[in-house]
């Protein structure tokens, strides 16, 4: 393997080219990293174990440079080697996985700063190329001014389990990143780049003694607590500074001045998303809107302390503001030290009522928070505004007296923050299943007598009870009876959050999201059951104090939730909700189910014309829409590049803001660190208002015809994604035995059981594990199958509609996109190592046959209309960055294959060897790391 091996010689040049231009220089940090790990191999596992692992890495390179297979000789190398040995070899090459996927974030981030440096027109997604897009498409500055003012950017932080790595393993690779940074600037020879590379040697060394994986599943306040990490390393220091820019590039660009100030919230679903997640309970949701406080207001304890020291300026050098000097004297310093010193005694007069409102929010939590005040009179703010008006004001005065610099460069930054993330960090989602709240409807009418058969009522009949309770204030909740344990866990959860929303401000649980929803009831029960805790008041105006948010997620669902939703606008009680949240409702859309429903090109269909229809029942009847995204991070689950997935929405779908779900391993590689954070940030705000301007929109006479192109595309490619997947009888076993299905539900990567039920039915699956198996064996299925057997239908023997495909391709931002992750996809999938894992492990040889040949000829298929339609035979063509990150790692990843469908086999044997099992959870984890996708 290129890590091990370079003491031996260069062998990551044979896979990598030794590319002499830009690419140089990620490819000398791949060396080092693997002169480094080799010597850690060889040094702690034995020289045998280096030979070993230097004979099935030169086995595998040879083989790929070659144009070759490397399989057969890798089973070759590996048959017979002890499980121990083949430990060594899993933890080696997963660790090449991870530091070259290190090596392969710096370069990009260099490659960032070497355009910016040489003046180079700015990149796509930037903030500055969309100012410059803007501006050439004719928008002014009354209409930035109001882009601006409209502008919201929500990523929300789920758990899904799919992050297989361990925090401790990705801090370590953040200081590996962070000395590849400073390595580049440190002269060749230099003492400093000496010191680097023993700094590296260690942290390679720390890497291979850490154990990769975790010793039990994680807790839901585990995932609560990891993170709140992402704020502490990226997003305090580059909101506001994100903010700060945008305003800039406006003022410069259209000479106006806008307020770019809480543009970017944060959300978050961890310790509200109970769906299908009994650990969720009303004890985690006040543990995680505590924690989320306490980290936000010891930010802002911490930043005004801070201050305080920063900003030393004496009254017998400068001349404050009156303001200023007002806040000095409130403070009850009166230290003698600091008669002069206006702007400190202020600051430690905030601090002490911004302390005194912690302990005041907080109670016993309190006692976390950073150092207490000294013995001032007990002042207390009555929210976090008063602490942002207050720093207003010493902005104010620093530039009265021409300290400008100093107001934006040291309080600007902690303003902003307060705005931002006020007391509660960030918005906690709720969400649950509507079959639930039916439930739990059900059960309190019950009680009443009001309605003893509500589950057995259709849909007009339940809406007119739901309607009847709504028109009241009274509770169905009643102190004197018994509930049973679901209905008892619901009320307490809702009470909770209805806690929260007092202790921290209606900004700590802003939405309820319904997932499973198909009907107006479904909304309504959320709305009755939120008047339980007193978060909904039919009697007052607004009735509503957070929004409630319908999730359509299967095709059917998607296909008439523009019906559902007109029918709940056109409801007296809920358009009166509405209207008390600024006439904009939101919905989410999700793509993991509806993907796993019908397959990937369908699904993308049913994705986009319902969100047209969607936005023409919400705008026919005065109200905004605002959808909220549920995408995952692979392109089965609606991943892909965020920039070109915004500007492919529908025209006037992005209506100045958007929520977007951040999953899984993406999180990590998002917002680990200040860079990439500010980058996706930026790629986010950058397309969001791109798309609000609808300066890409315009198909002209093509827009009706591309649309029923699409839909009979999307209808072959449902039939044969289902004649396969559902269709087939024995599908449902072959996909539990060529995939490590069981084995990943063993994997500790997360709160959340794998499956809502247990069965083995796939439509029972979480989307996530359905992925992430496909993934493992490299079959890659939820992101191709359906799409060549559609293009043919579609185009085969005519020339005319091939020729449409391809203009399609060329003017349409949505099929562009489409086709690009398609051909993403594509180059990860890996026929040969899918046949490898049929071959080894599925039992039925007539079953295996017949279905790997119908995945085959499709993959086939697929990769030749993909040729065709964007005219390269690469599917990697547009994307150089992945195609050089193939060339990297992909080698690499061979022999972790080999080993793991060998120790599946023995495991499935029957050998339950304790070392098996940890084999396979390594071989999980390495491929997940390796290939940069788990589900």
């Amino acid at each position: 393997m290129a890590a091990v091996a370079a003491v031996e010689g260069a062998p990551v040049e044979s896979v990598t080219a030794r590319d002499p231009g830009k690419d140089a220089a990620v490819s000398d940090d791949i060396r080092l990293l693997g002169r480094l790990l080799g010597q850690v191999v060889r040094d702690h596992a034995g020289e045998s174990v280096y030979e070993l692992v230097e004979d099935v890495r030169r086995r595998a390179v040879d083989a790929r440079r070659d144009g070759r297979s490397p399989l057969g000789q890798l089973r070759e190398a590996l048959s017979g080697q002890s499980i121990q040995d083949q430990l060594h070899l899993i933890r080696a090459f997963g660790w090449l996985a991870s530091l070259a996927n290190t090596a392969e974030d710096v370069h990009h981030e260099r490659r960032r700063r070497y355009h910016r440096h040489v003046g180079s027109r700015p990149q796509l997604g930037s903030l500055a190329a969309s100012m410059e897009r803007l501006a050439a498409n004719g928008v002014d500055g009354p209409t930035i001014e109001h882009l601006i003012a409209d502008l919201l950017v929500v990523p929300v932080i789920t758990a899904h389990p799919t992050e297989v790595r361990r925090q401790t393993v990705l801090d370590v690779l953040g200081d590996v990143a962070r000395l590849l940074a400073a390595r580049s600037t440190a002269a060749d020879g230099s003492v400093e780049q000496h010191e680097i590379d023993h700094r590296l040697d260690l942290h390679v060394l720390t890497l291979w003694q850490t154990a990769v994986l975790r010793l039990s599943k994680l807790r839901v306040a585990d995932e609560i607590n990891e993170a709140l990490r992402y704020y502490s390393a990226s997003l305090f220091e580059v909101v506001p500074q994100l903010e700060r820019d945008l305003e800039k590039l406006v003022g410069e660009r259209w000479g106006v001045t806008v307020d770019a100030t809480d543009v970017v919230r944060m959300g978050s679903w961890i310790g509200g998303d109970r769906d299908g997640n009994p650990f969720v309970t009303a004890d985690v949701m006040r543990a995680a809107t505590t924690r989320q406080s306490l980290a936000a207001l010891g930010h802002h304890l911490a930043a005004v302390r801070r201050l305080s020291i920063e900003l030393s300026m004496s009254s017998r050098l400068v001349t404050p503001t009156e303001e200023l000097l007002e806040l000095a004297a409130a403070s009850g310093d009166d230290s003698p030290f600091r008669a002069d010193e206006p702007y400190r005694r202020a600051l430690r007069g905030m601090y002490a009522r911004l302390y005194a409102l912690a302990t005041d929010i907080l109670g016993e939590t309190a006692a976390d928070l950073t150092v207490p005040p000294p013995a001032v009179p007990r002042l207390r703010y009555d929210s976090v505004g008063e602490l942002a008006a207050d720093l207003a004001v010493v902005q104010a005065s620093l530039r009265s007296h021409g300290s400008d610099v100093l107001a934006v460069e040291l309080v600007e930054p902690v303003r902003r923050a307060v705005v931002t993330f006020g007391a509660n960090l960030c918005g906690l989602d709720m969400r649950q299943n509507a079959s639930i709240h039916q439930q739990v409807i059900a059960e309190l009418l019950g009680v009443t007598g009001d309605c003893v058969d509500y589950l057995d009522l259709d849909e007009d009949a339940r809406v007119a009870v739901l309607s009847r309770e709504l028109s009241s204030p009274r509770l169905l909740r009643s102190p004197f009876a018994t509930y049973g344990e679901l209905t008892s866990k619901e009320l307490d959860v809702l009470a909770a959050a209805a806690e929260a929303i007092e202790r921290f401000g209606p900004g700590a649980i802003p939405h309820y999201v319904i997932s499973g929803a198909e009907s107006v009831s479904d909304v309504l029960e959320v709305a009755v059951l939120l008047r339980e805790v007193g978060l909904v008041r039919p009697d007052q105006d607004p009735p509503s104090t957070v929004d409630i948010v319908p999730l359509f997620e299967t095709i059917e669902d998607l296909r008439h939730g523009d019906r559902v939703l007109a029918e709940l606008l056109d409801h007296p009680f809920y358009g009166r909700v509405v209207a008390g949240r600024s006439g904009r409702q939101e919905v989410m859309v999700g793509y993991s189910d509806s993907n796993t429903d019908g397959g990937y090109l369908s699904a993308k269909w049913a994705l986009y014309a319902p969100q047209q229809r969607l936005v023409a029942a919400a705008t026919s009847r005065g109200v905004r829409l605002r959808l909220f995204h549920g995408r995952g991070g692979t392109v089965g689950r609606g991943g892909g590049p965020a920039y070109e997935a915004i500007l492919a929405q529908p025209p006037g779908s992005v209506d100045g803001q958007l929520r977007i779900t951040e999953q899984g391993e993406m999180v990590a590689a998002k917002y680990a660190q200040p860079s990439s954070a500010r980058r996706n940030l930026e790629i986010l705000l950058a397309a969001t208002l791109e798309a609000s301007a609808g300066v890409h929109d315009d198909l002209g006479d093509d827009e009706a015809l591309f649309a029923a192109s699409m839909t009979s595309l999307a209808e072959h490619a449902l039939g044969a994604y289902r004649s396969l997947v559902y269709d087939e009888p024995h599908f449902a076993d072959f996909f539990a035995a060529i995939t490590p299905i069981r084995e990943i539900s063993s994997l500790n990567v997360g709160s959340r059981p794998a499956s809502r039920t247990g069965s083995g039915r796939i439509q029972d699956l979480r989307a996530i594990p359905w992925v992430f198996g496909w993934t493992q064996c490299r079959l890659m299925l939820p992101g191709w199958y359906g799409c060549g057997t559609a293009f043919q239908a579609f185009a085969s023997g005519d020339d005319d509609a091939a020729a449409l495909l391809r203009r399609m391709h060329q003017r349409w931002p949505f099929f562009r996109t489409v086709i690009a992750n398609m051909g993403m996809v594509l180059a990860k999938a890996d026929i040969g190592i899918g046949s490898l894992y049929a071959e080894a492990l599925v039992p039925d040889a007539v079953t295996r046959k017949r279905i790997m040949d119908r995945i085959v000829a499709e993959h086939e298929l697929t990769a030749t209309w993909n040729a065709r339609i964007t005219g390269s035979d690469d599917p990697l063509a547009g994307n150089p960055t992945l195609a050089r990150s193939i060339r990297n790692r992909y080698p690499y990843l061979d022999p972790l294959h080999v080993m793991q469908v060998d120790l599946l086999r023995r495991r499935r044997a029957g050998d339950d060897d304790e070392l098996i099992g940890r084999g396979i959870q390594l071989t999980l984890n390495a491929i997940a790391t390796g290939l940069r996708n788990s589900g």
